[in-house]
């Protein structure tokens, strides 16, 4: 058979290897649907792409249980309180959640090469021995620092308090966090303590005191120059999404205080009292004024000075140093640095090398040897691309970045082949509900995941979600069956895009193969593929590949849209012309080519749909493999000139639909 040249423009370039991650969710819970829909599938769907374009075994899809922090310890304390869950321990607590998590991804059709937990199981003395590594080669390159903090503590009941026993409203100008927690929001904002407005312990309901604690500080602040010299390299890349440098960018400016305009006159009185600062307020109606400070010392000298005063003001935000350790007990050990012992991890710092622990535990479990994870995470020929919300992107961004390099030792990004190799960060923005942003600690609860799935398929859902452009925009997930103010009506909006799937696809395949089988008894007829079905084909792969590239999914899903409605288009053109078996028989052999590659498409997207179709037409192993993308379909068969379909039973769908929808359809039907 012809092949044909793909060559017609210039194609992205894939790494030799590449690990995926995907954001971790806490294990104080279940997952809800923006934990699948709002990142998880996007990096799936990437990991299926990559595994079909660069070989299988050069892909590593990780994700896991943030198992350890604050909010495992007040979730099991309160749960426990309240006489609602069973468990005698913390840990057994986690285990179970995690044990959920997982269940609900697989019935998501997530394919995790490793989906661990970073305190239970196989992956945890992997992360324990990592974190370990982390902090002792960052406290030998002088990169972290003892410091000397405030930590809120309840009088009444004369303990500590962990970050999510304390809640008051976030301090940083322009947060609308309805949570502000000991030192950062639920919208990912970092302050110090003594900035967090009206705190209130949680276990008391009192106001709680400060006292002085010392941990152990990475010294972000101190790598700002070299920060901005990614980010300008990052805005020059086309796939890095746009919001991204400019959030990022917020966080590199000089520390900043923004102060009500009619309390400058407090302000003048307590001046010498005052680091020094400049005005570099621009509008002057705007009823707040931006006090600018040389260094976050003065900045923070400056805050407590105001807060002695009682002279309410909002920090702006800035690179702060990055909390290392803690005190409290459910977290991974700290080792002893500097006779300082018996400290446990901060939750965020050991959770942003947990993937390197799941990506070394699930090679160890493959018998790999122990420095095999290099290969992935500190090799040029790799990759390592992470699908996170827009809240976590100080930590993946700035902060994780700048861990990177002080890990190699360096104070710039240009990282050699062994040393760990700056990561891609693929932020979407937020999936809303019901035009709310919903939240499992806020007062408007998000849907859980597994309950969707009593709603719509996967495949429906994948669909839906891929189709939204969370690259670029916020969007709003409207459920019909959901939604009070849902137009009866009206189609279900979920439903749209996965009815190319369960409709328009659903068609054509049942139409192309009951004409096989009626026609030439299940015999698929070789005939010449056209040079015109060629480019088309050859431009709907070469599009997607362009799209998959740069993660925009939306498009993606455009791509394939159009190419699939065009394969109906095709058929509908040609059929009536078709009116003798050669005629025929070339019909079918275009229309066939167009469905492979619009399966091989669609594989990252709908792994059981498309398995199904493949499956049916009796194709190899290699069907999905893009070495051979643009060989033609007879490849694929044994023997391809005597290739026979299974039979096609009457109304056999390759994509189903849900029972629920198909019990309304029926329902209609019955009405009309």
């Amino acid at each position: 058979m012809e092949n044909i040249t793909p060559f017609i423009r210039p194609r992205p370039t894939f790494p030799k290897r590449a690990v995926i991650t995907g954001g971790m969710p806490y294990g104080n819970k279940e997952l809800h649907f923006a934990h699948f829909g709002g990142y998880m599938v996007h990096a799936d769907t990437f990991a299926r792409f990559l595994r079909d374009r660069i070989g299988e075994d050069n892909v590593i899809f990780v994700s896991g249980t943030d198992c350890f922090g604050s909010p495992a310890m007040e979730s099991f304390r309160k749960l426990k309180a309240e006489g609602k869950i069973n468990f005698e321990t913390i840990e057994e607590f986690v285990a179970h959640n995690h044990e959920i998590q997982k269940q609900t991804y697989l019935d998501y059709e997530i394919e995790h090469n490793f989906f661990g937990a970073s305190g239970v199981g196989a992956a945890k003395p992997v992360h324990e021995e990592m974190s370990k590594f982390f902090i002792e080669r960052l406290y030998q390159n002088k990169s972290i620092s003892l410091i000397s903090s405030l930590q809120f503590f309840d009088n009444k009941y004369q303990t500590l308090l962990n970050g999510r026993q304390v809640i008051g409203k976030c301090p940083i100008d322009g947060c609308t966090s309805e949570k502000g927690y000991a030192d950062e929001c639920d919208c990912g904002h970092q302050y110090w303590p003594v900035e967090l407005i009206d705190p209130v312990s949680t276990l008391s309901g009192e106001r709680p005191t400060l006292v002085n604690i010392s941990n152990w500080y990475f010294n972000l602040q101190d790598y700002s120059e070299p920060l901005k010299e990614w980010v300008n390299d990052l805005s020059k890349d086309k796939s890095t999404r746009p919001f991204m440098t400019k959030e990022i960018t917020e966080f590199l400016k000089k520390p900043e205080i923004y102060v009500k305009r009619d309390l400058l006159t407090a302000i003048d009185k307590i001046k010498a009292e005052l680091p020094e600062f400049e005005d570099i307020t621009q509008n002057p109606k705007n009823p707040s004024v931006t006090l600018q400070f040389k260094s976050l010392v003065e900045r923070e000298r400056a805050c407590k000075v105001l807060g002695e005063h009682q002279i309410r003001f909002r920090a702006g935000k800035t690179l702060v140093p990055f909390r290392l350790t803690g005190d409290i007990s459910w977290g991974v050990p700290c080792p002893t640095l500097d006779n300082v012992s018996g400290q446990t991890f901060y939750v965020w710092p050991e959770s942003l090398w947990a993937p390197i622990s799941f990506t070394k535990a699930y090679l160890l479990s493959k018998g790999k040897p122990e420095g095999e994870w290099k290969k992935f995470w500190a090799s040029r020929d790799s990759e390592v691309y992470q699908f996170i919300g827009e809240d976590n992107l100080y930590f993946y961004g700035p902060a994780q970045q700048a861990i990177w390099m002080r890990m190699n030792n360096r104070t710039d990004f240009d990282a050699q082949e062994g040393e760990l190799q700056p990561t891609h960060i693929i932020p979407s923005k937020h999936v809303l509900y019901l035009n709310v942003k919903a939240s499992s600690s806020g007062s408007f609860k998000p849907p859980m995941a597994k309950d969707l799935l009593d709603l719509y398929t996967a495949e429906e859902l994948r669909m839906h979600f891929l189709g939204m452009n969370l690259g670029n925009n916020n969007v709003s997930f409207m459920p019909k069956p959901l939604n009070p103010n849902a137009n009866q009506d009206e189609a279900d909006v979920v439903l749209k895009e996965g009815s190319l799937l369960t409709n328009v696809y659903n068609r054509i395949l049942r139409t192309l193969f009951y004409t096989i089988q009626n026609n030439f008894n299940g015999v698929v007829p070789v005939a010449q593929i056209s040079s015109e079905v060629k480019e088309i084909c050859k431009k709907a792969i070469l599009d997607y590949e362009s799209f998959m590239a740069q993660k925009k999914f939306h498009q993606v899903i455009n791509c394939v849209d159009v190419f699939v409605r065009n394969i109906s288009k095709f058929w509908a053109n040609n059929i009536k012309s078709a009116d003798n078996n050669e005629k025929l028989s070339t019909l079918i052999a275009n229309t066939i080519e167009q469905v492979r590659i619009a399966n091989v498409l669609l594989h990252p997207i709908a792994p059981k749909g498309t398995n199904n179709v493949a499956a049916y037409l009796g194709l190899n192993d290699n069907w999905h493999n893009w070495d051979y993308i643009f060989d033609d379909f007879y490849t694929f068969f044994e023997n391809p000139n005597n290739h026979k379909l299974k039979v096609l039973k009457e109304r056999e769908d390759f994509f189903v639909k849900h029972p629920r929808e198909l019990a309304e359809i029926a329902k209609r039907n019955e009405e009309n």
